[in-house]
């Protein structure tokens, strides 16, 4: 039996080690995880109460269509609900795409690093690869756009970038969209979006308006606190939608994942609280590095790059032998840096004290 030839250049994902992992090969009473960018807050309330209404409901089969999600969605976005896609978190919108439109001897065009999940699949359907280097912890948009041909068929920006944090702003977006030709679709991942604080930062929803190669991603799985549930979206243009629709399978979206995502984007006070802490406790990490001279990139998701100058899986392994699982850079393209989720202001408050004792160690030897 013969796989594809490409699947052999591939390894599977690797998330972050689970907590209950890292507590039985450790023997630790105390893990706490800040790798994965999800929400230290949890979700909703709200979520919660409508979980348990759903449980009883579980033998049946869940709306293929998320008809009730996609119009609360689209109410909130004020877009048309022929304009959604819904995927079994956005990393299956991903998938989805790639499914839709790659194939060998067609190409794409992504940073690197950024979300591995665009060169993963990508690499599934045979397409080839074309990556840009990050420019200072950016895309690199104008060297990007040199890479387009007339086999280019997506064209991916991750903003913020995961795992750097930065964002491309509205003006840099939309004079690249300009330079972009129609028959290349411009996927914005915005993971991250309700996490963004920068007034220059793209309006992509109004964007679609004006080009119609533009495709959008966000996700309930990171300030919405859904990660368990795994539901994401995409925005594009009726046609688009329409056009690769087909490649979904057909019930992709669970039934608790749909009316969690109802309720959690129904309650916008606990979104504004989430990321009001976000907002201080990125202040927290920032001051840390200043303190310690260390370099790092700005954010605007729920997570910062620091770059510690020393082998940072070694970091990494220090700090799970406390007790703190963080993402070492080593997985993500750099080598000297960890890349660590924003927690609660207790648990920022001691994964920075135990950081601070291991570097006053370091200048000690």
């Amino acid at each position: 039996m013969e796989i594809k030839q490409q699947l052999k250049s591939l390894t599977p994902y690797k998330p972050g080690k689970p907590i209950e992992e890292v507590k039985r090969e450790l023997h630790l009473d105390k893990v706490v995880k800040l790798a994965s960018n999800e929400n230290p807050y949890g979700c909703s309330p709200k979520v919660r109460e409508a979980i348990m209404d759903e449980v009883n409901l579980l033998a049946i089969y869940p709306d293929g269509y998320s008809a009730d999600l996609r119009r609360s969605l689209a109410n909130y976005l004020h877009i048309e609900e022929g304009k959604l896609i819904f995927g079994n978190g956005s990393d299956e919108v991903v998938q989805i795409l790639c499914r839709s439109l790659l194939q060998e001897g067609f190409n794409t065009v992504m940073a690197t690093p950024t979300f591995p999940q665009y060169k993963h699949n990508s690499v599934i359907e045979g397409a080839e690869i074309r990556e840009v280097p990050l420019k200072d912890g950016d895309h690199d948009l104008k060297k990007m756009v040199d890479q387009i041909d007339e086999n280019t068929k997506i064209f991916w920006i991750c903003s913020p970038n995961n795992p750097t944090g930065t964002y491309v702003n509205e003006d840099k977006l939309k004079s690249t969209l300009k330079k972009i030709p129609s028959h290349v679709l411009v996927v914005v991942d915005e993971a991250y979006y309700e996490y963004v604080q920068v007034e220059d930062y793209p309006n992509t929803l109004s964007l679609l308006e004006e080009f119609d190669n533009l495709f959008i991603l966000r996700t309930f799985s990171k300030a919405y606190g859904l990660a368990a549930l795994r539901i994401g979206y995409g925005i594009g243009h009726a046609n688009i939608i329409q056009a690769i629709e087909p490649t979904r399978e057909p019930f992709n979206t669970n039934r608790l994942a749909q009316v969690a995502a109802k309720q959690a984007l129904l309650d916008q006070s606990f979104i504004q609280s989430c990321t009001k802490k976000n907002r201080i406790e990125k202040q927290r990490f920032y001051d840390f590095c200043s303190r310690n001279h260390l370099s790092y990139c700005e954010t605007e998701g729920n997570f910062i790059l620091i770059d510690f100058k020393r082998d940072s899986d070694e970091l990494f392994q220090a700090l799970l032998e406390q007790g703190y699982i963080v993402r070492s850079g080593k997985a993500l393209g750099f080598n000297t840096s960890l890349r660590i989720t924003f927690g609660t202001k207790e648990q920022n408050e001691e994964i920075i004290k135990v950081l601070e004792e291991i570097l006053s160690q370091k200048n000690s030897d």
